[in-house]
């Protein structure tokens, strides 16, 4: 029993030397409970707040067979960055001018289709990307987007 006692004895030594030895390497290496508090409560950065510049909408005339339609789109411009929002607000005539012969420009059959809606995206995308003069660089955009989209 006397034998039993002093085993029990000695592993509650070992146990708390080395507990009181792991604490001790880590405080002096700066990984104590505020340093662990402070990683576990670092929240990531919040998300950037989108940009974007909204289009007056277009009313345009698509020429076709049998007979003419009417396009009627709302378009909202994602961009990238501020300094991007700030060349087309400054631009909006010529915006506005390249949007329309883009648009005016489709075919009905094509552009009633989401494949056919979604590469007029893509060119509306890269027609207002385009530098205006005199500025050395276009506006970037992330993504064109209709905000209404009718054809009559």
């Amino acid at each position: 029993m006397l034998r039993l006692l002093k085993l029990v004895l000695m592993l509650v030594i070992i146990v708390g030397a080395t507990i009181g030895a792991t604490m001790l390497i880590m405080s002096r290496q700066g990984i104590g409970s505020s340093a662990i508090t402070s990683l576990a409560s670092t929240e990531p950065p919040p998300a950037p707040a989108p940009i974007f510049a909204e289009l007056a909408p277009f009313t345009v005339t698509l020429y076709g067979e049998p007979r003419n339609r009417i396009l009627y789109a709302g378009v909202t411009l994602r961009l990238a960055d501020q300094e991007s929002r700030k060349i087309i607000e400054e631009y909006m005539p010529e915006v506005r001018d390249r949007a329309l012969r883009v648009l005016s420009s489709q075919d009905i059959a094509r552009v009633q289709s989401p494949d056919g809606q979604q590469v007029l995206a893509d060119a509306l995308r890269v027609a207002l990307a385009r530098p205006f003069a005199p500025q050395p660089a276009g506006p970037r955009i992330a993504d064109v987007l209709f905000t209404a989209f009718v054809v009559q």
